[in-house]
């Protein structure tokens, strides 16, 4: 038996292959500036970029709590793809249309990323598989079928059904009786991206100040331990940290994501597996599971895990529950059984924002000044560029530099949702929700009945997800 210890924490697999930034200085004392940004993860960086090309005499400062990519930037499973949490409920909201054209803006950003990565030199390890999620159950196979023909409802001609035997010539995941495929999406090795941007935006002349928390935002002014930040425009670019500030506890809540990292696995392996589109794989699963193979011949793989700490607390740097690092490897055991001797190098969690009605959000408030984009459920690889140009336009708009533009008509921006009830109900809510998925996800596996559990569907309506 291997003696060799598997690394829990330290943030992120990712950060322990790639290292951790070198420090920025934090923030000196009093300073005003013309657009200050709270937070130094893909959203804030993001804007930064893109306002700064965009208006190069602007006068732009980053805020950091800790380091850049410290949250999910640097913790997330590599999915740069066009998924959008709340889509369906702009359709409802706004109309089909309006829904299909966010939906295109998605497909578009998924090549911008790659674009633009490429553009700065920034070598995030990126490969353009597209995305794979199978079904394993009659049940799963049923909401995979509605799920692709939806996708194709929204614009998505390009998707691609299979079936059992199409997708073990893809990847050989055991039990998968069917998947959809689409071309919008990559796998990328986060670390990379977020220190990349990092330094391309600081290459454009944008402030960044790092281990400088912002305890309070309020119009014009971010408040900090060491002095305080006034803009005409202070944008709010926390993620699953929101609740840290001060006034903003219900506003979304932090929940908790986790996954494991296996050692580079041989040859023999992966001609079992197959995989050598290196597409981005996940299930239909209602406690569903994320995975990429890595540039080095990884299998990196998160699932929920201990969902949410009780008051909205985040974690202590990717520190994870063991009981969560076993049942993350079982499952990729039940996955792929030719991992069973395979040794787990590294595990960790992370904090993402989830709305009330679980919409992503860009907002900015012309009286105030005050701006934010988040909420995106752990689809932000992606959606933080596609918020970032629109927060970027609409700060052109409002100073007076340009009109409207296809991404200020969206129909996310300026969606308003309430607040997540207090505690102890908030915690309640969220463990038995995803209690009761678990629930679902095991009475499915052993039913020959092609419809979702019962017990799933009241889950999403309790959460408001439908």
């Amino acid at each position: 038996m291997s003696t060799v210890s598997t690394v829990v924490g330290g943030i992120s697999f990712w950060y322990a292959q790639e290292g951790t930034p070198a420090p920025r200085e934090p923030l000196p004392g009093d300073t005003s500036v013309d657009v200050c940004i709270v937070g130094g993860g893909y959203t804030g960086l993001w804007t930064a970029y893109y306002l700064k090309k965009a208006v190069p005499f602007l006068n732009i400062t980053v805020l950091e709590a800790k380091f850049c990519g410290y949250g999910a930037s640097g913790r997330n499973g590599g999915w740069l793809y066009n998924g959008i949490a709340g889509r369906d409920r702009y359709a409802k909201l706004h109309g089909h249309d309006a829904a299909v054209r966010l939906q295109r803006a998605m497909n578009e950003t998924v090549g911008e990323v790659v674009r633009t990565a490429a553009e700065e030199k920034i070598d995030a390890d990126i490969h353009r598989g597209g995305v794979l999620e199978v079904a394993h159950t009659p049940a799963q196979l049923a909401r995979l079928k509605d799920f692709h023909s939806v996708e194709i409802a929204f614009g998505e001609t390009d998707r691609v059904l299979r079936g059992a035997r199409e997708t073990a010539e893809r990847v050989h995941v055991t039990g998968a009786v069917g998947s959809t495929w689409t071309p919008h999406g990559a796998r990328l090795h986060p670390a990379k991206m977020v220190k990349g941007l990092a330094d391309a935006v600081e290459a454009l002349g944008v402030t960044i100040h790092e281990s400088t928390p912002v305890t309070e935002i309020k119009p014009k002014h971010a408040v900090t331990p060491y002095g305080t930040v006034r803009a005409p425009y202070v944008l709010r670019c926390t993620e699953g940290f929101t609740a840290s500030l001060k006034g903003q506890k219900r506003t979304w809540l932090p929940m908790n994501s986790s996954m494991i990292v296996t050692e580079p696995l041989p040859a023999r392996i992966w001609n079992a597996i197959g995989w050598e589109g290196r597409e981005t794989l996940g299930d239909m699963a209602h406690a569903y599971f994320y995975a990429q193979r890595t540039a080095d011949d990884r299998i990196a793989l998160g699932g929920r895990g201990y969902p949410y700490r009780f008051g909205s607390a985040t974690d202590n740097d990717g520190r994870t529950q063991p009981a969560t690092v076993t049942a993350l490897r079982d499952l990729m055991v039940r996955l792929f059984p030719v991992t069973a001797g395979v040794h787990v190098d590294h595990a960790w969690s992370g904090v993402l924002g989830v709305p009330r009605d679980w919409c992503a959000t860009v907002t900015l408030d012309r009286s105030t000044g005050l701006g934010y984009a988040g909420g995106y459920v752990g689809s932000g690889v992606a959606t933080a560029n596609l918020a970032a140009r629109t927060l970027r336009d609409l700060i052109q708009q409002d100073s007076g530099q340009a009109g409207p533009t296809d991404l200020t008509t969206l129909p996310w921006v300026n969606h308003k949702v309430r607040r997540w009830e207090p505690e102890p109900f908030r915690w309640l809510g969220v463990h038995g929700m995803y209690a009761a998925y678990r629930a679902a996800d095991r009475r499915e596996t052993t039913s020959p009945r092609p419809g979702t559990d019962p017990v799933a569907k009241v889950a999403d309506r309790i959460a408001g997800r439908h």
